[in-house]
This record gives structure tokens, C-alpha cells and sequence, in this order.
């Protein structure tokens, strides 16, 4: 007989869990495996709130299943390490994003890219090795791999540096492989969400000129003046975007709702490239003739590998980059998703697991 996730394994934990599709979370005590070899074990402090959570939680990919504890951009301070691991120590600040495992014998494992492995271990909501599920940065106690273990440095703060984990690498990868990073390059940033105001803040760090494009005009003030973006668009002002046409380099595509792709394919210059890092539920349409006109490119790109996401938060942390943050206790996350599928944050929540979970049991 299958064993409850209390009795899996030996280290006792507490998270908060979604039972089922209507996707409210409650508090859930399950087990971490005890620390081996080559694992890192450290208390989580801080975990950010992803879009993906959202999705997750109420089974919008029809991946899910139960009980599922979210959170894959959480860190923490190490407590004990297994005898084999060579990069951490105890007392360390670490962070986990949204891979556990991968095959490391693959094409992409060799060439540092564990996130396009067909085997990579999702952190949350997936089966491990062992066959035992996944649980996510919800919880109070972390055991990963040191492989997938990201340090973080002395000077970039836990619970604004959390989001990075999967925010920052989401849209930090794009800009390096798609060439978008070069100084004097004009940038679009659609969408001034927990992607889109991450993606500004590191492509002005790398010397980029970024145009903000959001069908809001009340962000406009926010993406100039606080966010230090260069120009913005509305995307629903046909004028606005007509004046705009063939002035973009690259454009980083974030929004995860179904939008059309035509009037920003109109704002790439010739060899111009849309990425996609936004993943809608349902399909998008795709003109092609703009495409073949302008010999125009679509791509997308997930997350990143581990030696990238390093690079990133080592990048950041020297350019002083951090999310723009909500704290919110834990008994709060069900309020906070409700308010994250309105967009109603800036930009990202974040849980103060460390000091809010144990007195929620």
C-alpha cells in the first residue's frame, strides 16, 4: 500500500497544499528524504508567487495533479549537506528555481541546458527518481540536489532576489541567446507584469533601449519613471503603433492571456525577433506574410540552464537588480491569487515562509 506523503520519507515538513482543481491551498504536512550524498537541505525563507502557480493550481495545462504544493522561486539558509557536496556549506544562502533533476547525460544536460531536457524533474508537481512527487517553496524545508542549487549572494536580498529564480532567468536567457543584449538596441517589453518589469530592468542593465508595450496607459509613468524604460506604446492606440512600425530590434513577448501577434511583428524592424516567454492557454494566431516580408523571426524560450541561472543572479546582484516585491504572510496566498489572476500586484508576491508558516499549523 502506497504510503501517505506524511510517512514517505524521513524529515517531516509543512507546506500549504491544493487538494484539487478549484485550486485553494491549506496547510499540508508531508515528508522530505533524509539528506544524501550529494544534497542540500536548507530552511526555506522566501518563495515568490509565479503566473505558472496559478495555472498549476486550478490544472490549466491539464498537467496537474494532487495534492500539489507550488513554489519554484524560493530561497533559504542551508542546514546540512551531504558528504560528497563541494559548492555549499551550512550557513550558506541558497535558492531553488523550477528544476530538481535532469538526465545529465543528454545533448542539452552537456551543453549546460538541464532546462530542455526531455527528463528534467520539474520542482514542483512532478515524480522524482525514487517515484515520490514533487513539492514546491510553499513548505518550511527544501532537499535538493546541489547540482540545482543556486548561491545567492551576500548583497542581493532574499525575499526581492526570490522571484529571480524564475522571473529573472525567464526573460535574462532570451536576451543573451537571442542576441538582444547589445548596448544601443532597441528593445520591446510587452506586458509590465512579475516578467515584463524584471525583463526592463536587466536589458537597461546591459545598455539596452527598452520601449514598454502594454494595453494600459496607466503604466506609462510607472515603466518611464520608475522602472527607467525609454519610450512606451499602447498597444491598442492604432496611431501609437503605427508611428512605431519597424523601430525594434527584438521584442520580449511576457503576457500569458491570448493576444494578437500582428501589431508587434508590424513593430520589428527586417530580422527583427519576437520571443515568447508568456504561455497562454490557448493558442495564438500567427500571420505568416509579415514574417516572410521582413525575414522576421518567432522563437520562445524556458527558463534556463543552471549555470545561466547562476551567471543571472551573480549579474544581478552586481547591477543591483531585484523583483519589485509584495511581502505577504502565508495565510494570505489564497487572497494574493485571486488578486495575481486580476494582475492585481506590483509585481510579484512574495511568501514570508520563515516567518509566517509554522503559525499557520
Amino acid at each position: 500500500m502506497a504510503k501517505s506523503p506524511e510517512q514517505e520519507h524521513p524529515i517531516k515538513a509543512a507546506g500549504w497544499a491544493a487538494r484539487d482543481s478549484s485550486g485553494v491551498l491549506s496547510p499540508f504536512k508531508f515528508s522530505r528524504r533524509a539528506t544524501g550524498d550529494k544534497d542540500v537541505t536548507f530552511k526555506v525563507l522566501y518563495c515568490g508567487i509565479c503566473h505558472s502557480d496559478l495555472h498549476m493550481l486550478k490544472n490549466e495545462w491539464g498537467t496537474s495533479f494532487y495534492p500539489l504544493i507550488p513554489g519554484h522561486e524560493f530561497v533559504g539558509l542551508v542546514t546540512e549537506v551531504g558528504s560528497k557536496v563541494q559548492k555549499f556549506k551550512v550557513g550558506d544562502n541558497v535558492g531553488v528555481g523550477c528544476m530538481v533533476g535532469a538526465c545529465h547525460s543528454c545533448d542539452n544536460c552537456s551543453n549546460n541546458l538541464e532546462n530542455y531536457c526531455p527528463k528534467s524533474i520539474l520542482t514542483y508537481g512532478a515524480k522524482y527518481y525514487d517515484g515520490t512527487t514533487t513539492y514546491g517553496g510553499y513548505s518550511d524545508i527544501m532537499v535538493v540536489d546541489e547540482h540545482f542549487v543556486v548561491r545567492i549572494p551576500d548583497n542581493l536580498p532574499l525575499d526581492a532576489g526570490a522571484p529571480l529564480l524564475c522571473a529573472g532567468i525567464t526573460v535574462y536567457s532570451p536576451l543573451r541567446f537571442y542576441g538582444l543584449d547589445k548596448p544601443g538596441m532597441q528593445l520591446g517589453v510587452v506586458g509590465l507584469g512579475g516578467l515584463g518589469h524584471v525583463a526592463v530592468k536587466f536589458a537597461k542593465a546591459m545598455g539596452v533601449k527598452v520601449t514598454v508595450i502594454s494595453t494600459s496607459p496607466k503604466k506609462e509613468k510607472e515603466a518611464l519613471e520608475h522602472l527607467g524604460a525609454d519610450s512606451f506604446l499602447v498597444s491598442t492606440d492604432q496611431d501609437q503603433m503605427q508611428a512605431a512600425q519597424g523601430t525594434l530590434d527584438g521584442i520580449i513577448d511576457t503576457v500569458s492571456a491570448k493576444h494578437p501577434l500582428l501589431p508587434l511583428i508590424g513593430l520589428l524592424k527586417s530580422h527583427g525577433k519576437l520571443v515568447m516567454v508568456g504561455a497562454p492557454e490557448k493558442p495564438l494566431e500567427l500571420p505568416v506574410f509579415p514574417l516572410l516580408l521582413g525575414r522576421k523571426m518567432v522563437g520562445g524560450s524556458c527558463i534556463g540552464g543552471m549555470k545561466e541561472t547562476q551567471e543571472m543572479v551573480d549579474f544581478a546582484a552586481k547591477h543591483n537588480i531585484t523583483a519589485d516585491i509584495e511581502v505577504i504572510p502565508i495565510d494570505y496566498v489564497n487572497t494574493a491569487m485571486e488578486r495575481l489572476s486580476k494582475a492585481d500586484v506590483r509585481y510579484r508576491f512574495v511568501i514570508d515562509i520563515g516567518n509566517s508558516l509554522k503559525s499557520s499549523f
